[in-house]
């Protein structure tokens, strides 16, 4: 089918992923692929050069693709990378960060959590006092863009710290990578975890892993799962030109092929991090407007996705006010925080400004003007 003869979408997702997507990806998936052919293989052997170097300009990482949504890659890392006499240190300060310590606990792995709150970024001398006390702590792990909120954890300054405490680094960069300019090298990062279905604007169905190779090298044998065995997901495909051990998800991964290329024609990572920043800054410039305030302030702020705080009078229905957007082509997300109630507003996929813009005007037809709304936490 040709792209121009699609149906259009009845309406644009502002969430963090799965998100909108252009109709060219969608129309990459209207061919069959055969998952032994050289030909399908060669689009994965592209697809995992293209993605070491968005992360690095560095020979020393490799990437390997896994089935499934991004937790499977999260789950795989873990179990794979943390050896059977080894420690986890999770950093957490959301929903995703304790995602990791649940995965820890229900696998086996022995692990400590410092949780520094949903408001407040990992405490960077905590970190250093733990990794200075416990010589058991092999393996510290933290969410790079923390969604439950949209805070942008100071990766860089974390990878610092467990490089100098000679400590294996694990960053679930599930909404930033492909969004925010990141350098594994750099960063000291030695897994880094995402999906297809976030920033780089594919569909949903697999994740990946760009790993350093001499540390992925060393974890032959140490899976906990068969499926979710990273290491020997990474041997296969590097042994076999591209093939995966199991069934692929073929037109996801072809349709993530046009989206890599659809990036790189957009003006790479930096160009795209612009574009979701001026998303941002309209986005929130309108709903202070109308007077909605953000969860969290501007310099903890990502621009994946902002929390707002929901307004306090009786009137106010998250329910109503969500199916009022819908009505009008937008799709949002409920919040996903403890302590407050908050409803959150993504502008990652194919959103452009006039579509904030949009957005914007369609929240002032739903919002008596004078009604209260919550202010934001101290």
């Amino acid at each position: 089918m040709n792209p121009e003869h699609m149906p259009d979408n009845p309406y644009l997702l502002l969430t963090p992923g799965p998100l909108s997507t252009t109709q060219t990806v969608k129309s990459a998936m209207f061919r069959d692929w055969c998952t032994w052919d050289e030909e399908y293989n060669a689009v994965v052997q592209q697809i995992r050069h293209r993605l070491v170097r968005l992360g690095t300009h560095s020979d020393n990482y490799t990437a390997v693709l896994m089935q499934g949504s991004g937790t499977f890659s999260v789950e795989a890392t873990l179990t794979t990378a943390v050896p059977g006499n080894g420690k986890l240190l999770v950093l957490a300060n959301g929903a995703y960060g304790r995602r990791i310590a649940d995965i820890a606990r229900r696998c086996g792995i022995a692990y400590d959590v410092q949780d520094s709150g949903e408001l407040a970024p990992p405490d960077l001398l905590q970190l250093k006092t733990a990794l200075q006390s416990d010589d058991a702590i092999t393996h510290v792990a933290v969410v790079h863009c923390e969604t439950t909120t949209g805070m942008l954890n100071p990766v860089e300054a974390i990878g610092s710290i467990v490089k100098h405490g000679k400590r294996t680094f694990i960053v679930d960069a599930m909404s930033s990578f492909g969004g925010i300019p990141i350098d594994v090298e750099k960063m000291g990062v030695d897994y880094l975890i995402s999906s297809a279905n976030k920033c780089i604007q594919g569909v949903p169905g697999f994740g990946f892993v760009i790993a350093r190779t001499a540390v992925l090298e060393r974890t032959q044998g140490q899976a906990r799962s068969l499926s979710l065995d990273l290491y020997d997901q990474w041997r296969t495909m590097q042994d076999h030109h591209g093939k995966w051990r199991f069934t692929s998800p073929t037109h996801v991964v072809r349709a993530f092929f046009q989206a890599l290329l659809e990036l790189e024609a957009e003006g790479g990572v930096a160009a795209r991090h612009s574009r979701y920043c001026e998303n941002h800054r309209i986005l929130v410039e309108g709903m202070q407007r109308l007077g909605f305030q953000p969860l969290l302030s501007a310099e903890r702020q990502s621009p994946i996705i902002t929390a707002f705080l929901s307004p306090t009078h009786a009137a106010w229905s998250f329910d109503a006010f969500y199916s009022a957007l819908k009505s009008r082509r937008f799709v949002i997300y409920p919040g996903k925080v403890t302590d407050h109630d908050t409803f959150r507003i993504g502008n990652i996929g194919d959103v452009h400004a006039e579509d904030m813009h949009r957005l914007i005007a369609a929240v002032a037809e739903t919002t008596a003007a004078d009604h209260a709304v919550g202010e934001a936490p101290t």
